[in-house]
């Protein structure tokens, strides 16, 4: 049976721009886009998760809004299982810790980098809200 991975991802919005983190080289799925977050720990709500991935992996502090999509991805290392919320920005600027680069894509442009495959439902679901 394939491993299961639950993870969380933050849809942080600034004006009509979301934010995108591109997985370092030494990540799995190297080079792909994400929106940032990571894995659930044993007894955190998704939700608490989602705080403490940002301040760790990010520096800065968010709020965590509404629920936007949850997606189930079968990758050759594990079906991993994301849930996405809208976030918004509580304290400090987001910083690349881990990734390689974050980006402030605009809305119109979110299909034009290449996402993991985990995160399209969510990345659709976000253009639809966001036009």
């Amino acid at each position: 049976m394939a491993r299961q991975i639950d993870v969380v991802g933050a849809v942080l919005t600034r004006d009509t721009t979301v934010l995108a983190a591109q997985r370092g080289p030494s990540m799995a799925l190297a080079g792909h886009w994400e929106f940032p977050g990571g894995k659930i720990e044993p007894g955190e709500s998704p939700q608490e998760a989602l705080v403490r991935e940002l301040r760790e992996e990010l520096l800065c502090d968010i709020v965590v809004g509404e629920h936007v999509e949850t997606t189930s991805h079968e990758y050759d290392f594990g079906v991993v299982t994301l849930t996405t919320f809208f976030a918004t920005l509580e304290s400090g600027e987001p910083r690349a810790t881990e990734h390689s680069e974050l980006r402030w894509i605009p809305v119109q442009d979110l299909q034009g980098v290449e996402w993991a495959p985990a995160d399209v439902p969510a990345v659709k679901h976000v253009i639809r809200a966001l036009q």
